[in-house]
């Protein structure tokens, strides 16, 4: 099993100056396009054999019985992993040891707590033999009336809401700015649950060599996995190799270990044998996560000036019967828009379904497509431009906590995207404007933030003999560029060019990269990536300042530069000296150092920190059908230092779609009798295809942010969502007049809106 994965390869584009801002193509795109990137399930030891979940068809009660005998009976069939049968875990799955240890259902009991949850794992020779044997089983079950929506039961105050947030926070009187109000509104909003749906499902393939354990499987935070599994199966995480090389999409749900990922090891276990498992699309509806169902109830005052007098935003959310995740919905009301009164609130219903987890911008996602809509009736109703509406209420300091930030981007991204997309033409009545075809036209507009995170993490850098480099961390690229950001950022700390370094990354006995999830991973792997480069060309100074061959000998106090390859005295460039000359002088095959990324406690403690946008879209709607096509969207990001460009326009463009398909398109449908998903496939799931989606223009804001982590880098891999869905409901408002609060918008409320 290969330890390490080298994607290095030629840019496809000469360089002028800093690798870092240079629009180069993936380096692992060859891989990519010519079949060669091996992903989870395309791997194969000697002796594989394949693992089939079976899963149950209510959403609540006992499995009563199982005809194991018939599956075993099936030509092929190795072995039944049931409750009854099945290897013991070294800890409870139940068990909340950590904020990140939500519960796993790993055939503890017969019990059913949603639908499509594991009730056996069929192990055969092949594929097609466990998928038969599953279907053999033929369980039969004691049903359970399953509670489904948000008044399934009582709601309750959680403890907390995402990961360790208040679910409650205020800050001035919000009755009080209510009543000194002029203009209010009181308004609700719904959002549907919603559920990953990355190219590559949830795959394991595991095998065991005594307490040894070997797996390829999709993950966002490898470090964070082997800490799950030793504890689940009482081995030390060293003894748990992961790669991770490639990930096809994951969007949070491949954040934290599945339980369908751990069925996969304990089967391993149970036969003794390599085995591979990979969920059907249909069984990603359940047990990996999702996007919770809200309820959300947005009360806003303004005064006879249009300034905001208080803002209240509650949110009900629904959570599993057995876990405790909360969306934090209502958080997204924190940072935006300043008032003298704000509170945000939480409460929370238990269904019978799958735990929510982190989906793409978890809180800021939901949240902001009610406050933006909010906020543009509120501009309405004050008669004022909503673009002049947030300019003269955007926040330049964080109204809760009072700390500032960098708001003044937001300004520049209001400008800027407004002027591109030709705002200032836009009536303020809705229903003023028609195409040469007679579709009813409409403007719309969203505030865009979301939080500039940063995590923990290792790399390790070398300067080899021969004067290249190398950057070792075990970072994770789920598609959207990171190695190519990354690798970047390890040639310009090791101040060599691209095609001179080796780049290693994406498995487990490399230096931890932290989690890829909260837009932070550039930040947090390449603050230790810049460390660890920075350490080594220390070393490799030393070598040379106390060596008196060398031209730098005695440069010490006055101190060295690294560019090209070379050290340079700073007091006099004309004495330099190569990293190979030094390293050959000294008799050293190389030097190596380590370095770490994490955020500054001090500046997180006087800064509120954050990425900034403004999304402006255009809708069509047909006055007689009632169908909606978004026709063009210009979105502007202040999203600090942006390491790849390219990469980054990727980013945005991929966030500014799932705005609209948050608008237009996506909703999981429940069964209200039966608590199972009606439409788990990607037929009746809608997601926006290219037939869908629109021109789109994105412009990114210059942004030098001195105080979010030392190269000033923010994330962009959610913040495209938090406008954009806003501004497709806005736009649909303004073309028909149609205030619709549940989302999706459905053609069926615009119809009886227009008649």
């Amino acid at each position: 099993m290969t330890a390490e994965l080298n994607l290095t390869s030629a840019p496809a584009h000469l360089r002028h100056g800093s690798n870092i801002g240079q629009p180069l193509t993936r380096t692992d795109g060859t891989l990519k396009v010519t079949g060669k990137a091996r992903y989870a399930a395309d791997n194969h030891p000697p002796g594989m054999v394949y693992a089939v979940i079976a899963t149950n068809c209510i959403a609540r009660g006992r499995v009563t019985a199982l005809d194991v005998a018939a599956a075993k009976r099936h030509p092929g069939v190795i072995d039944v992993m049931t409750p009854a049968h099945k290897p013991e875990l070294a800890e409870d799955p139940d068990a909340k040891g950590n904020p990140f240890a939500f519960r796993m259902e790993l055939l503890q009991s017969d019990e059913v707590r949603y639908a499509n949850q594991a009730i056996a794992v069929v192990i055969a020779e092949t594929l097609e033999a466990a998928t038969e044997g599953a279907a053999l089983l033929s369980p039969r079950y004691q049903v359970e009336i399953a509670r489904v929506g948000l008044d399934a039961g009582e709601a309750y105050a959680p403890p907390v809401v995402g990961i360790g947030n208040p679910a409650e926070v205020h800050h001035g009187d919000i009755d009080a700015g209510l009543a000194a109000a002029s203009k209010r509104i009181d308004a609700t909003y719904e959002t549907p649950p919603q559920y990953h749906n990355a190219m590559e499902p949830h795959a394991i393939v595991a095998s065991w060599d005594g307490d040894s354990l070997f797996l390829d499987t999709p993950s966002q935070g490898m470090a964070m996995a082997q800490m799950r599994i030793g504890g689940l199966f009482g081995i030390p995480p060293d003894k748990i190799h992961i790669r991770s090389p490639f990930l096809g999409g994951g969007f949070g749900s491949k954040g934290l270990m599945a339980g369908p990922q751990v069925l996969g090891i304990m089967a391993a276990k149970l036969v003794g044998k390599p085995v591979k498992l990979v969920l059907r699309r249909e069984q990603m509806y359940g047990p990996v996560g999702h996007r919770p169902q809200t309820r959300q109830r947005i009360r806003i005052g303004t005064g006879d000036d249009g300034l905001l007098t208080a803002l209240d935003h509650e949110a009900r959310v629904t959570t599993s019967s057995f876990d405790d995740f909360y969306e934090p919905a209502a958080d997204a009301s924190h940072t935006l828009y300043a008032a003298p009164a704000i509170r945000t609130s939480h409460d929370a219903v238990r269904v019978n379904t799958g735990t929510p987890l982190f989906m793409r911008a978890p809180g800021e996602a939901t949240g902001s497509i009610a406050l933006e809509s909010a906020i543009d009736e509120m501009a309405w109703a004050c008669g004022m431009d909503p673009l002049a509406f947030r300019l003269k209420n955007y926040a330049e300091i964080e109204p809760i906590t009072g700390k500032p930030f960098s708001s003044k981007a937001l300004r520049q991204c209001y400008a800027k995207a407004a002027e591109r997309f030709g705002w200032a033409g836009r009536p303020l009545q809705p229903r003023q404007m028609r195409d040469d075809a007679g579709l009813l036209v409409g403007w719309g507009m969203g505030t865009a933030t979301f939080p500039a995170l940063m995590f923990q993490a290792e790399a390790r850098a070398a300067i080899r003999r021969d004067g290249s480099g190398v950057m070792e961390i075990g970072a994770h690229d789920m598609g959207q560029g990171a190695w190519t950001a990354l690798a970047q950022i390890a040639a310009d700390a090791l101040a060599l060019d691209l095609e001179q370094i080796s780049f290693l990354s994406g498995t487990s006995d490399l230096p931890d990269a932290g989690i890829a999830g909260g837009s932070a991973h550039t930040a947090t792997a390449g603050a230790a990536i810049h460390s660890a480069g920075a350490a080594v060309i220390a070393r490799l100074a030393d070598l040379a300042t106390n060596d008196e061959r060398s031209p730098l000998f005695g440069a010490g106090n006055a101190g060295v530069m690294a560019r090209a390859g070379r050290l340079y005295r700073r007091d006099d460039d004309t004495r330099s000296e190569g990293y190979a000359e030094i390293l050959a002088r000294a008799g050293v095959a190389e030097v190596e150092a380590t370095g770490t990324g994490a955020a500054d406690p001090a500046a997180q403690s006087q800064y509120a920190m954050h990425a900034h946008g403004a999304v402006f879209a255009e809708v069509k709607v047909d006055p007689d059908l009632g169908q909606i096509r978004v026709t063009r969207m210009v979105g502007a990001f202040a999203a600090g230092r942006i390491v790849n460009p390219r990469m980054v326009q990727s980013q945005l463009f991929g966030g500014m779609i799932w705005g609209m398909s948050f608008a237009l398109h996506e909703e999981a449908v429940m069964d209200k009798r039966s608590g199972r998903i009606l439409n788990a496939n990607l037929a009746e799931y809608h997601v926006p295809v290219n037939a869908d989606v629109p021109p789109l223009d994105v412009i990114t804001v210059e942004e030098h942010d001195p105080h979010v982590n030392a190269l000033g880098i923010k994330g962009v891999g959610e913040i495209g969502i938090t406008g954009s869905a806003g501004a497709v409901a806005n736009a649909v408002w303004h073309a028909t007049g149609i205030r619709v609060r549940n989302f999706p918008i459905k053609i069926e409320e615009v119809v009886m809106g227009l008649k």
